[in-house]
């Protein structure tokens, strides 16, 4: 019982003294932890005085100007949707003017899609490679999109890289079939047989009910016959 009670008085002591040298420590840089503080506060403070009086209003702008620019890239008139109509902004500009805003992010999208709709190629891969996206369609097209680009300036090892790793983006029946059915006849164009039925196979077994997997089968014979 005695060496009980020893233990909690040292216990205590040990508690009193970290307080102790808390409060020492706490006296001795008041003046730097009020500092520290008023820092923090100040930052939070000002990070939700811009993102409601800045960065809302703006997304609100970028918002409206974009909806056109989508309606022209419906419609398939890209140059329109790149760079407007005179009264309302393309992408570039909605790039450049709105460059905080999830709208002038997703104009990089748009903007490359474009360029790869009008033959521009080089443009492409310059605005497709610099947009990501957890999107489990859009972060998927994407990718795919700059490969297709790569593969119309003839780099066929880059295009591929691009179509698989579309594939791994995303497990889903809008876009994992298309580009595993685009590695597929690339590598069959890049004589590797075994690989692209490697490719075809996947389609095959997991994507039938797709355009991609009720058509299959002939490719599959196809590379098959080949070996």
């Amino acid at each position: 019982m005695a060496s009980k009670k020893t233990a909690q008085h040292d216990n205590l002591q040990d508690i009193e003294s970290a307080l102790t040298r808390t409060e020492q420590f706490i006296e001795d840089h008041q003046n730097k932890i009020f500092y520290v503080v008023g820092a923090i506060v100040l930052l939070v403070v000002g990070y939700l005085a811009i993102t409601r009086f800045y960065l809302q209003p703006r997304e609100k702008e970028a918002q409206a100007q974009m909806f056109v620019a989508e309606q022209y890239f419906e419609k398939d008139s890209f140059n329109l949707a790149l760079n407007g109509d005179g009264n309302y902004l393309g992408f570039l500009d909605i790039m450049d003017d709105y460059g905080l805003t999830k709208q002038a992010r997703l104009s990089r999208f748009y903007a490359g899609i474009s360029y790869l709709r009008l033959g521009q190629f080089k443009e492409a891969v310059d605005y497709l490679s610099r947009y990501k996206s957890k999107d489990i369609i859009l972060g998927p097209v994407s990718q795919g999109a700059l490969g297709d680009a790569y593969l119309e300036q003839g780099e066929q090892d880059k295009a591929l890289k691009q179509y698989l790793k579309s594939v791994s983006l995303s497990d889903n029946e809008m876009t994992t079939p298309i580009y595993l059915m685009k590695a597929g006849n690339l590598l069959e164009s890049m004589n590797k047989p075994e690989e692209a039925l490697k490719q075809y196979k996947l389609i095959k077994e997991k994507y039938a009910e797709t355009s991609e997997g009720r058509v299959v089968d002939k490719y599959i014979a196809r590379v098959t016959a080949k070996k």
